[in-house]
Order: structure tokens, then sequence, then C-alpha cells
């Protein structure tokens, strides 16, 4: 058994003070009627004796964060969980047995607090006590605000730790729901319906990702947790239902930093009848909307820029982009060979598998996408890299799909869905080519998928979106394991 610190040997001797005097330090339920920041919301603006007249009765309870101890008298300061508020606690309202039970208490001790809303004579909005209850007594002193949770790691570790210390990490923890809360009534009120698919399955696709491979024991088959849950939703559309989507986790076997964990939240949605510009518009309107029901407003400051997420999002041809910044036109009838020369003249690293369409796009990825500061519909991606979305019908090379960047970063990938079962089953068989040529991300052939695709599926528009950066986004969060409130951590030695 580990060693108790002195601290915690001193909790531990008023732990057995409470059991001696027959109070459970571990509590009951108890009636909470009134939160911190509704009490100082409704009446600061009253005066003290506007107050004193009113007589208004609260019953609150929460971590004592802060304790000032003053003979008969003291303040303490309670955190629940929309903020902290201060009590005053006196001998003559509480009597002395109380006083002397609130005396021993520690901060990070759980309490009930029962009294009359006041307002000091520096302005502050107090609660006087006239009812003390301990609730819970805490086995170890919190970590100091500013010196104990200096560690990074540590915060992520223990989040719990993190929420009672950190107010920006709960403001992060309420902040991500109300964002999700937004889509959903969002793309609700647009008649879409939210419905559940597989996070286990048999066959890689939807996504050009490494997968978590796991085994199910009664059927003894390898299966993937999914990296997408495009094919599984798109399926509904064959079945129907034309306005679908889902908010998920998704689970990626790669890489981690400041944009990537390997289990995320994305949203995909699919609508029948509609192409890229619905998604555009759609996808803008998402956006809009959650910056506006979380924030008021449109303006945001993220990553030293300053930027407005109001509709109207420019909308650039992947090509004329590069175009801007190299001078190179990938729209004029040029060879791959040729193509694989200016690759090679701009200091671009080939792979085995790259053919005309890699090429462009990693031209892009280089010389522009860590360019782009206002939200921009970057669309016409090359067919090489976009197998599940239609031809662009004057240019067969590229696709009619869009990625949407902002600052630099990637929110959301839609295309035209294709639909053509024909061109999918040759598209499957193209990304089984590069797999055997390398690429681990290519996807698999789902012979399901194409047969569904057999029975008809209506022209549509589908969109993903990793939420985890749209909340980064929204909250100025720099790296997105402030915004998942346990991102994936090495265990410790």
């Amino acid at each position: 058994m580990r060693e108790f610190t002195d601290q915690e040997l001193v909790r531990r001797e008023k732990l057995n003070n409470l059991y001696d005097l027959g109070i459970d330090p571990f509590g009951h339920k108890y009636e909470v009627t009134d939160f911190s920041l509704d009490i100082k919301n409704k009446y600061q603006a009253k005066s003290h004796e506007e107050l004193e007249n009113m007589e208004v009765n609260v019953s609150i309870a929460g971590r004592i964060m802060f304790i000032r101890k003053m003979g008969k008298a003291s303040f303490l300061s309670i955190k629940d969980k929309l903020g902290s508020i201060q009590v005053y606690i006196s001998i003559n309202d509480v009597g002395e047995e109380t006083y002397n039970l609130f005396k021993s208490a520690d901060i990070g001790d759980i309490v009930g607090i029962k009294g009359i809303v006041m307002m000091t004579k520096t302005g502050e909005i107090t609660v006087k006590c006239k009812e003390y209850t301990h609730l819970v007594k805490s086995l170890r002193p919190l970590p100091e605000k500013f010196h104990g949770l200096n560690d990074v790691e540590e915060r992520y570790r223990r989040r719990y730790l993190d929420l009672i210390v950190n107010d920006n990490a709960r403001r992060i923890a309420y902040a991500r729901p109300k964002i999700i809360r937004s889509i959903q009534n969002y793309l609700d009120n647009l008649g879409f319906t939210e419905v559940e698919t597989p996070i286990l399955g048999t066959i890689l696709s939807g996504a050009a990702a490494k997968p978590f491979v796991t085994h199910h024991n009664a059927q003894n088959i390898d299966m993937y947790l999914r990296i997408a849950t495009e094919l599984p939703l798109k399926r509904l559309l064959v079945g129907g239902i034309d306005a679908v989507y889902e908010i998920g986790r998704i689970f990626r076997n790669e890489g981690m930093d400041r944009k990537h964990n390997p289990e995320f939240t994305t949203i995909e949605l699919y609508k029948a009848f509609s192409d890229l510009e619905g998604m555009m518009d759609l996808t803008e309107g998402i956006i809009s909307n959650a910056a506006m029901q979380l924030n008021g407003t449109y303006e945001i400051d993220f990553l030293n820029h300053h930027i407005s997420l109001a509709p109207g999002f420019r909308r650039a041809h992947m090509v004329d982009l590069i175009k801007e910044k190299t001078g190179i036109n990938f729209f004029e009838n040029m060879s791959f060979e040729d193509a694989k020369k200016l690759a090679l003249e701009h200091n671009i690293e080939l792979e085995e598998h790259f053919g005309y369409g890699h090429i462009v796009n990693a031209f892009f990825e280089k010389y522009v996408e860590d360019t782009i500061v206002e939200p921009t519909f970057v669309y016409g991606h090359p067919i090489e890299i976009s197998p599940l979305a239609k031809k662009d019908p004057k240019d067969p090379r590229f696709t009619q799909r869009f990625e949407l960047f902002i600052i630099g970063s990637e929110y959301a990938n839609a295309f035209t869905e294709l639909n053509d079962p024909i061109d999918q089953y040759e598209r499957f068989e193209a990304q089984l080519k590069e797999r055997d040529l390398g690429n681990e991300e290519a996807n698999e052939m789902d012979m399901d998928f194409v047969e569904a695709l057999e029975y008809g599926m209506p022209p549509a528009g589908g969109m993903g979106m990793g939420i985890d950066r749209l909340v980064m986004l929204l909250t100025g969060s720099e790296t997105i394991r402030e915004v998942i409130l346990f991102p994936t951590m090495k265990p410790k030695d």
C-alpha cells in the first residue's frame, strides 16, 4: 500500500472524526435548488438593502475551493457546475456545533449550503449560511490552481482534476455538447433523420486510413473498428431514408499530433437529390449556426488569426489554387511523365502507387493547404484520391468533391456521391491495385455496397466533418486533447 503524505494523514484523521460524530463522510442525497451563476445573474444588480428586504432563500452544493477562517465568522468559496460563489458562515447563524464541523473542513470537501442571498460591502454576491451540511470528505489535497497541474500530460490523464481546478477545461466540456446539439437541431429542422450504424465491420472502406483490427471469438473472424460511417449511411439512401446523418466515434490507427487522436468523433450526412453545391450550403449553415449558438457571433480569433464564419465561404477549384501559388496549370493535357517531372522539380516526393491525380494533390498539400486562412471550399479533387465521388462531367480526371479548409486545417469533406455501380466497382478495383502497390490506406472491395447501388441509389450529396476540430475552432483550443475529455494516452511505466 502506498505511503500517505502528512496532509493525507490529517484528512484521514478527520474522516474518522466524522464517523465518531455519526456523520457519513461520503454523504447522501441533498436537495439543490440553485446554482452559482444563476444566483449571480439574477441578483447582481440588487443593492444590499434590496436583498435584505427580499430574503431570497437558496440551497446550493459544491466543492470548497477557498476558506478564510476568522474566529467566529468565516468566508468560503463553493464551486458547482456553473462556477463559484462566496459563502459567509457565522457561529451566530449556524450554532457552535455546526460551526466547529465547518472549521474541520478542507479545501476539496463537498458541502451543502442553505442560506439567504446577500451583498457584501465590497459588492460581491454571497450566500449567508443558515444550514451547513457535510457531504463528501476529500482524502487528497487538490493541486494548487497555478502550480499543481503544470504537467500538461497529467491534465489530460487526470481530467477529473483538470475540471476541478481549470475553469477553461470546464468551459470546453460544456461547450462541446452545445455544439453537437446545435448541429442536431439544425439538421432535424431540415428533415434529416439521425441513425446509428455498426462500429465493427469486416471490410475496410469509406476513407483512406489504417484501421484498428480486433477479433470476434464466436465467429472466429478478424474485424475492423470503423474508419468511416459512409457506406452504411449510403445504403440507407438506397432504402429510402433520403436525408440521414450520424454523429459517432471513428477509429484510425495512425499518428497523434495537435489535430489527430486515434479515437475521434465525426458527423457524416447524406441528402438524396442534392449535390456538391447543396453540401457547401449545408456545411456553411451548420458551422455558422454553431458559432452563433455557442458564442453569439460569427467572428472568432484562433491561432493568431481573426476570421468570420458568417455564411458566404470562398469556393475555389484545387487546380486554380495550385496555379495561384506555383504558376502550374494542371487543367492542361499533360502526360503522367510531364507531371512527374514537375513534381521532381518542385521537391515533391513520389510514391510507387502515384498517378497523375496523386501528384496534383501532393502539389496542393505542399504549396496551398497551409496558406488558406479564411473558410474556403476547395473542390475538384483528382479521381485517384476520390473513389466514392462522382466524376466531373467536364473533366473526368477530377471529381465533384470538396474539402473545407480554415486556417490551414481541413474541417469537412464532401462529394456529389457516386451512384453508378459499374463505375464504383471499377474504382474499388483501382483501389485494390493501389493496395498491391503498397498503399495501406486504399479501400477494399465492398461487393454488398456495389449490389446495393445496383438496386438504385438516388442522386445525392454527402458530407463528413470532424466534430473535435469544429469544437477546437469554436472554443479557441489549439490541441485536440483539450476538446476530448479522455484523449488517448500512453500508459505510465
